[in-house]
This record gives C-alpha cells, sequence and structure tokens, in this order.
C-alpha cells in the first residue's frame, strides 16, 4: 500500500516500517522455518519471489503491510541497521469488496527471543488505531491456526471474539467491531504512537 510507504509508527516496545527491499533478505531467512510457514499458512518462495511479492504488498491497495522492529534495539545506538532490528511483521488485508471497513489482520513476531513480551500486542494495536484512523475501518478480522494457542489468546485480551471455526482449513476466525467504546479504548491504547515521517535506510532513532 502506497499510503504508509512513507511514515514510521514509533511506539515503546515495538517501531513499525513500511516493508522495503532492504527487509527482504532477512524476511526470508524468517520463512524458511516450516513452522512459520504453517502458523502463517505461507508456501515456500524463494527470494527473487520474495522481492517480488515486496512489491506487490508496496504496491496493492488492498494489503497494508509493517515491518516490527524492536524499538529498544532500535534506538539503542544510532545508525544501527533495520534489518538487524527486525523481529516481525503486521499486516491488514482490505480484501472485502462488500465490506470496505473490514479489515483481516494479522501478525507475525519471527524472532522466537521476541516472543511472550507484548511486541505482537503493541503492534496490532498500532495498526488497528491506523486502520481506524487512516484507513478508515470499523471492524476487523483475525483468522489463526486452531493450534496456535498463544496467538488465539492475545487477540481475545484485545477484545476480539471467536466467531467461526473451520474444520477444512483448522483455523479459528475472530472479529472485533469497534463500537464508540472500542474505538476510545483502543485510541488510548495507542496514544503514546508517534508518526514520523520514513525514507528506507535511513530511519534513524530521533
Amino acid at each position: 500500500m502506497r499510503l504508509n510507504q512513507n511514515i514510521l509508527l514509533l511506539g515503546k516496545k515495538v517501531v513499525l516500517v513500511p516493508y522495503t527491499p532492504e527487509h527482504v533478505p532477512r524476511y526470508h531467512e524468517w520463512m524458511k522455518s516450516e513452522e512459520l510457514r504453517r502458523l502463517t499458512a505461507s508456501e515456500p518462495l524463494t527470494l527473487e519471489q520474495e522481492y517480488v511479492m515486496q512489491h506487490s504488498w508496496q504496491e496493492d491497495a488492498d494489503k497494508c503491510t509493517f515491518i516490527v522492529l524492536d524499538a529498544e534495539k532500535w534506538q539503542a545506538q544510532p545508525g544501527t541497521s533495520e534489518e538487524s532490528c527486525m523481529v516481525g511483521d503486521v499486516n491488514l488485508f482490505l480484501t472485502d469488496l462488500g465490506d470496505p471497513s473490514l479489515g483481516e489482520i494479522e501478525v507475525m513476531i519471527a524472532e522466537p527471543s521476541c516472543r511472550g513480551q507484548g511486541l505482537g500486542t503493541e503492534a496490532v494495536l498500532m495498526m488497528m488505531s491506523y486502520g481506524v484512523t487512516k484507513l478508515g475501518l470499523t471492524k476487523f478480522e483475525a483468522k489463526i491456526g486452531q493450534g496456535n494457542e498463544p496467538s488465539i489468546r492475545m487477540f481475545g485480551k484485545l477484545h476480539f471474539e471467536q466467531v467461526a471455526v473451520s474444520s477444512v482449513f483448522q483455523e479459528v476466525t475472530l472479529r472485533l467491531t469497534m463500537s464508540e467504546p472500542e474505538r476510545q479504548w483502543l485510541l488510548e491504547q495507542t496514544s503514546h504512537v508517534e508518526e514520523k515521517p520514513y525514507r528506507a535506510g535511513a530511519s534513524e532513532p530521533r
């Protein structure tokens, strides 16, 4: 999505930056993991295919993706490469043509040492806030593999409710409708987030 390609979102635990060619090699290494491919329902791609995929994510109007950086690591040393701070990604799919206010959200914390520390939670909250305030979304869905208990619990804590189970795809669908109280709660949870201009390869802490 072109809309987010020039912005950076700075949170307490994570920094969200647009997915650029700089990030592809690390992302490609992550996706060699059978566990990650299973959890994300992804097919193995060559490095060349990964670059093509990155380009489509940047150009397609119905996909919004941010790479998740470890904020502490990113801020500790000015000039640190984004690739060395990468921990995962967070995505929105705006693919329901009948309902442009619905976004399907997914998050992946690919670095095992960074899981269970709240990075995925903050990344999802920041992405939801972006979806509500910039993209006009009022409903979110998350489709999660039935065996991915940590992710199901995380979305449950973020007020998502289970609405469907598919035995064919072995996944659970959770949904959150942004009533006014939910919207206010979300904005309060993300009131600390700063939006900054982004230029690929030059997002040094300021």
